[in-house]
């Protein structure tokens, strides 16, 4: 049913799906399921303790708006074809990062939730050298549909067995290096971290909050360069993907430090434009726990 739902509405443009999010998706979300609007509402409170009442729900809107959009835009996604993607994603540095790719032999691209980052596979038709295979970390979903469903949208844009299950992450990524291949992979690394997973504790947005640290762990342990992939959205299902270097040699530096790098960036690319982040992840229910 999934899979149907999915495949009748893309066939329509997204200027028609946009004007479904607006007019039906926004609405339902926001206003009637109100999915998970206290979550989004401390959180936007704790992490711009300057605004006002006021100016929070405005932010709060524009992040459901975005959200609503997000979901048509993968569901478009569904049959539209590299070409008509080039017009939406704009990938910047890429030539850079092709360079510490081949210096280090892989590098991992450490994102937020933010923009569209199920598009992210779409880097695999930009690279100059098709040795460079890339790679995406997931979860499996709950839905046995969705799933199915996640990862045919994902091999589109980056090929077969291109998704690595987060369980398998380690291995696979020793295999891959023992096999000499050229690779880049996108680690999505502001999910929330139980107080027995915290690796890394800083200050973000205002609050104390901890970190994982598979993305600095995997690097230091294997060798990799590490770039922080900055999304902004030019305009409404435009975006731009900037891969802005940490480092090509993470064993270089203390421990915490790549972690810290990473959230500082994550962070001023949020404040550039907070509508874009994924604010209903409960990210502080231990922190909040806590108080």
């Amino acid at each position: 049913m999934v899979r149907l739902i999915v495949s009748l509405f893309s066939r329509l443009s997204l200027t028609a799906l946009y004007r479904w999010s607006d007019w039906l998706l926004f609405p339902l979300i926001y206003y009637v399921v109100r999915y998970r609007r206290r979550i989004t509402r401390l959180n936007l409170t704790n992490s711009f303790p300057d605004k006002t009442a006021a100016e929070i729900v405005q932010l709060e809107k524009q992040f459901y708006h975005h959200f609503a959009d997000v979901i048509v835009e993968i569901i478009w996604s569904y049959r539209a074809t590299h070409e008509q993607m080039r017009e939406h994603i704009h990938f910047e540095n890429v030539e850079a990062m092709e360079q510490w790719t081949h210096l280090r032999q892989g590098t991992v691209f450490m994102l937020g939730h933010m923009g569209n980052w199920e598009w992210l596979p779409e880097i695999q038709q930009h690279y100059q050298d098709p040795a460079i295979q890339h790679y995406n970390v997931y979860r499996r979903q709950k839905n046995a549909a969705v799933d199915r469903l996640m990862l045919q949208l994902r091999e589109q844009r980056s090929g077969k067995d291109c998704n690595i299950e987060k369980n398998d992450l380690v291995r696979r990524l020793i295999a891959i290096k023992h096999s000499g291949r050229l690779f880049t992979l996108g680690l999505v690394s502001d999910q929330k971290a139980s107080p027995k997973n915290v690796f890394h504790r800083t200050m973000f947005l205002h609050q104390d909050t901890g970190f994982l640290g598979g993305g600095e762990v995997l690097s230091r342990k294997l060798g990799f360069a590490v770039c922080y992939l900055n999304i902004v959205q030019f305009s409404r299902g435009v975006y731009r993907c900037r891969f802005d270097l940490i480092t090509t040699d993470p064993a270089s530096l203390e421990q915490g430090e790549l972690t810290e790098r990473y959230a500082r960036q994550l962070e001023q690319n949020i404040r550039e434009q907070p509508f874009l982040w994924l604010w209903t992840h409960n990210r502080w229910k231990w922190e909040h726990l806590q108080q």
